[in-house]
């Protein structure tokens, strides 16, 4: 009796450890930052006093989200390849544009959902805010393939936008490029995520199971925090292959910015986004979370390590904003009649 007494004495101990303050500290100090708990401090970290984000505002971008007039063959939106309803992904290893072009380095679209926190936006890390994000794939050529005269075009021919645009903005607003993908990006700025991991750093430690909290201790300790930080999880520009190589790195051309640097994809709702990689040529988490202990910690994670890690993972799955598709305004006769070539 004694011995089972001891015993159970023990696995308690145990299981509390992941029940204390301490793995919540251990989290913090590596790096790892909550979601804020209400609307109103979220609001402070993704609004901006030069473009305040408005409901005006948001509703607009929405409808131009998933319009596919602004692209060249009016097939296209910004939720082809950045589906709201597939995790802010497109399920497929390569994007496919324009058509039915696939992106000319492989490259895999990363999810929408949380990107107002990346510090930099695409692989190679060329844009600094969604704003300026939101030009490039409407006009490149493999993606939307639309030019920015086109897109002024289309929109401007259009009354009902007009009127929405100058009740976001003022009467006076002109319509331009630049202010139709500035308004995109201010709706994507509210695709924020809070998961129960957030429920977690901000202080209710019932939030995750012990497994959950097991997978977050060996999340830390395997080091994987040193590129998966910050609020985002990911989001920042970073080294790739820094131990070996990755064993599929010649798919796809692409090498990085200038200086090899490659954008840390977000771990938050990494369920709902495979394949994995710049290139999108893992399918399993826990393939590809081995493989980065191998490519990017220089270690061999164990197949329990790694179910253990992506159980903590599956806790990052965020609830998404309720999106109701839009009913779009109708085109004109002096609308841009759509173009294949």
């Amino acid at each position: 009796m004694k011995l089972v007494a001891s015993l159970a004495v023990c696995l308690l101990g145990a299981s509390s450890l992941f029940a204390d303050s301490s793995l919540l500290t251990k989290a913090k100090n590596s790096g790892l930052e909550a979601i804020p708990a209400t609307k109103a401090e979220i609001m402070k970290l993704i609004d901006d006093k030069n473009d305040p984000i408005t409901d005006a505002k948001v509703e607009l971008g929405k409808k131009l989200y998933f319009d596919p007039r602004l692209s060249r063959s009016n097939l296209i939106s910004c939720n082809t390849c950045h589906n709201l309803a597939l995790g802010g992904a497109d399920g497929v290893p390569a994007a496919i544009g324009h058509g039915w072009t696939a992106n000319p380095h492989h490259l895999n679209s990363p999810t929408v959902y949380n990107s107002v926190f990346f510090k930099a936006q695409f692989w190679d890390g060329r844009s600094p805010h969604l704003a300026d994000q939101a030009q490039g794939p409407v006009q490149a050529g493999p993606e939307m393939a639309a030019p920015a005269p086109l897109v002024e075009q289309r929109i401007n021919s259009i009354p009902a936008y007009v009127e929405e645009f100058k009740g976001a903005y003022g009467k006076d607003v002109k319509i331009d490029f630049e202010k139709i993908t500035a308004t995109i990006a201010t709706f994507e700025k509210t695709l924020v995520t809070p998961s129960r991991f957030d429920d977690y750093l901000n202080g209710n430690e019932k939030a995750l199971s012990d497994e959950e909290k097991k997978g977050l201790n060996k999340f830390i300790d395997k080091g994987c925090t040193s590129c998966h930080n910050g609020i985002a999880l990911g989001g920042t520009m970073q080294p790739f292959q820094v131990a070996a190589q990755y064993k599929f790195t010649n798919v796809g051309d692409f090498k990085g910015d200038a200086n090899g640097m490659v954008k840390t994809p977000t771990l938050r709702n990494i369920t709902e986004t495979a394949p994995y990689f710049h290139n999108g040529q893992i399918w399993s988490l826990n393939e590809a979370v081995k493989e980065m202990g191998s490519v990017q910690l220089g270690i061999q994670i164990s197949d329990a390590d790694a179910a253990e890690i992506v159980t903590f993972l599956k806790a990052l799955k965020g609830t998404k904003p309720e999106i109701i598709y839009p009913q779009l305004p109708e085109s004109t006769i002096e609308t841009e009649k759509p173009s294949f070539d």
